[in-house]
């Protein structure tokens, strides 16, 4: 069955704090994002449980704005995405967003400066909290509502996770600098999932002749500077 609730969170970041370094086989980068007058915590994966542990990354300020021209015009808090509003979703493989090739594998942990996905996450949340940006969190939330995960591709998965299969309920994150006329795109993925998926999001073909290295991107993807 696919992730539900699918939706997208429109708030202010308030916290973030980097995954810790030991103790977790699937450490998460964890915010607080604040929507009408409450608190929603967010569970960010930067290591995956399944070999190998590298996750895919990409933040580009150069992605299809054509995509992205309604969110400024949502309210805040959770929005819920279905068929009748299907045009707000992000579907890696369909949407045109982005270039899938553009993805790169980063540990979540590596000695150095900004060398690793802790310090990258960390890097724009910590941004849009100084600079008071809004952000657009894609993903499914939680049960008890109060916050979301899966905030990453939620297609072609491994078959372990075949249940939360589904097309147009991918996640990511999205944050509009407005003074500054500037948006930054953050997409994750994992290395062990398809990127050849068929109509309910089942991989069609595995990983190690579909990858994001060799699917063909969608028009438009990376087309041109972001703005709105």
């Amino acid at each position: 069955m696919p992730i539900h609730p699918y939706g997208v969170l429109k708030g202010k970041v308030v916290e973030g704090t980097k995954a810790p370094i030991d103790g977790d086989k699937t450490p998460h980068y964890h915010a607080v994002v604040r929507a009408n007058r409450r608190n929603y915590q967010l569970a960010i994966n930067v290591k995956s449980l399944k070999k190998p542990s590298e996750l895919l990354y990409l933040v580009s300020e150069h992605f299809n704005s054509e995509q992205i021209t309604h969110l400024p015009d949502l309210n805040e808090g959770f929005t819920e995405i279905s068929r009748s509003n299907r045009e707000l979703a992000l579907d890696y493989i369909r949407g045109g967003l982005f270039d899938p090739s553009q993805m790169m594998e980063l540990p979540f942990n590596e000695d150095g400066p900004d060398n690793d996905l802790n310090e990258k996450v960390d890097h724009y949340i910590q941004e849009a909290k100084t600079k008071n940006a809004d952000i657009y969190v894609y993903g499914e939330k939680f049960s008890s509502g109060n916050g979301m995960h899966d905030i990453h591709m939620n297609q072609g998965n491994d078959p372990r996770f075949r249940e939360d299969d589904g097309i147009w309920q991918d996640g990511g994150i999205l944050i509009h600098f407005a003074q500054e006329n500037r948006w930054a795109g953050m997409f994750l993925a994992f290395q062990s999932q398809s990127w050849c998926t068929d109509d309910d999001g089942h991989a069609e073909r595995p990983v190690s002749e579909c990858s994001h290295k060799t699917v063909k991107p969608a028009a438009g993807a990376g087309a041109g500077p972001a703005g709105a």
